[in-house]
């Protein structure tokens, strides 16, 4: 019998601690494109309970989150991570065993045009968000103690900008951002170590390449390309497309960060990336060519043969970045995670999703979203 028992622990210690560990999580920025998708990941897959924090701002949008609102598993809370008395609050009232830090500004078009609204976000909504970790922590007794972590989700364009023969970006590559939203980014990034470093806060920190996937704000390339094309509009590129980005499928994203949460070691970085380059122009002709074969051009009353007869080249941003390329062999050995849609399941899964699902689109082009903000539970204690 004793033997019994040691091995039924010893198969509880083998097993990845996401198979067996629920626990209570808050997720900042949660009706955002990634954070949406984590939190119906965290719940769905994973069984976890969520406090689902978000500002509303324009890009937060809680139809992104309205299958789960019967979860109860699920509550929501409106709330912006400066104000450092809601966040005390919310901490006080639902007592999580882990913070998921999402809420950033992250357009890089806007950081260019508005540089501040990234710095007030970015760097001192993660330093009241530290502080306000950091002073939850201290006060919880030893044992949830040990459970606790800060996980902060940041991004590749911190290490700047690669050659078309460089190697990818390790978690070992120097810092180099190029753009107010990557500069701000970077900056937060290096609070979160500080943090761990300085005060003995329990943090992760991954780092990950561009996402795309369902729910993603029609201001990003994908959804541009999608939208743009099916309405019959011209699809801009800018420069010559010649930008190679990795791109990763936002689902396995979220199964990389609950594995980074669970398992991954304390103070760690872990990279995160598709396995997926691609340059701009490629890409956007590829969507095009999907979109073809699902929904031609002239059965919608469009008088194209191809709807990639609708790009037009536009003048390139200032500071564009030429390549990002991720390596992710830490995450991979470490934590046996790899992605599980190549590039063209994904962007077939993409389209199909955009197409199937105009109502939500519909609402964010129209501006009528941002009337529908009341309808989810906003109660830190449920």
């Amino acid at each position: 019998m004793e033997n019994l028992i040691l091995y039924i622990l010893y198969l509880l210690i083998s097993l990845p601690s996401s198979v067996w560990l629920a626990v209570k999580i808050l997720v900042t920025g949660a009706a955002g494109f990634i954070g949406s998708n984590l939190v119906r990941h965290l719940i769905q897959d994973r069984d976890h309970e969520v406090l689902a924090v978000d500002k509303l701002t324009y890009a937060g949008n809680t139809a992104s989150l309205a299958d789960l609102e019967s979860s109860p598993k699920f509550s929501f809370l409106q709330a912006d991570i400066c104000d450092s008395a809601a966040m005390q609050q919310a901490f006080a009232e639902f007592q999580p065993d882990a913070i998921m830090h999402l809420a950033a500004e992250s357009h890089v078009d806007r950081s260019i045009d508005g540089p501040e609204a990234f710095i007030q976000t970015n760097i001192m909504g993660t330093y009241h968000l530290l502080e306000c970790s950091r002073q939850y922590y201290e006060a919880l007794p030893e044992d949830q103690r040990s459970i606790f972590r800060f996980h902060h989700i940041s991004t590749d364009e911190v290490y700047g900008s690669l050659g078309p023969d460089d190697a990818a970006f390790s978690e070992t590559t120097p810092y180099d951002p190029h753009s107010p939203y990557s500069a701000s980014k970077a900056a937060s990034d290096h609070l979160v170590r500080a943090w761990h470093d300085t005060y003995g806060l329990p943090i992760v920190l991954t780092n990950c390449s561009n996402n795309y996937g369902p729910y993603q704000f029609p201001e990003k390339l994908i959804p541009i390309v999608i939208l743009k094309a099916i309405r019959g509009d011209a699809i801009p590129v800018y420069g010559k497309g010649e930008n190679i980005r990795d791109w990763l499928y936002v689902t396995d994203h979220a199964r990389a960060l609950e594995q980074v949460l669970t398992r991954g070691t304390i103070g760690q970085t872990y990279n995160i990336g598709g396995d997926n380059e691609q340059r701009n122009i490629d890409l956007v002709k590829m969507i095009c060519q999907l979109l073809d074969e699902t929904r031609p051009a002239k059965d919608h009353g469009l008088e194209i043969d191809s709807y990639a007869d609708l790009i037009t080249f536009v003048t390139d941003r200032p500071g564009h970045d030429m390549r990002y390329a991720i390596d992710a062999n830490k995450i991979k050995t470490e934590l046996d995670w790899q992605p599980q849609e190549d590039f063209s399941s994904g962007f077939r899964k993409t389209i199909q999703w955009y197409l199937e699902n105009e109502t939500w689109w519909q609402s964010i082009l129209s501006g009528d979203y941002q009337l529908n903000r009341q309808g989810l539970s906003s109660d830190a204690g449920e």
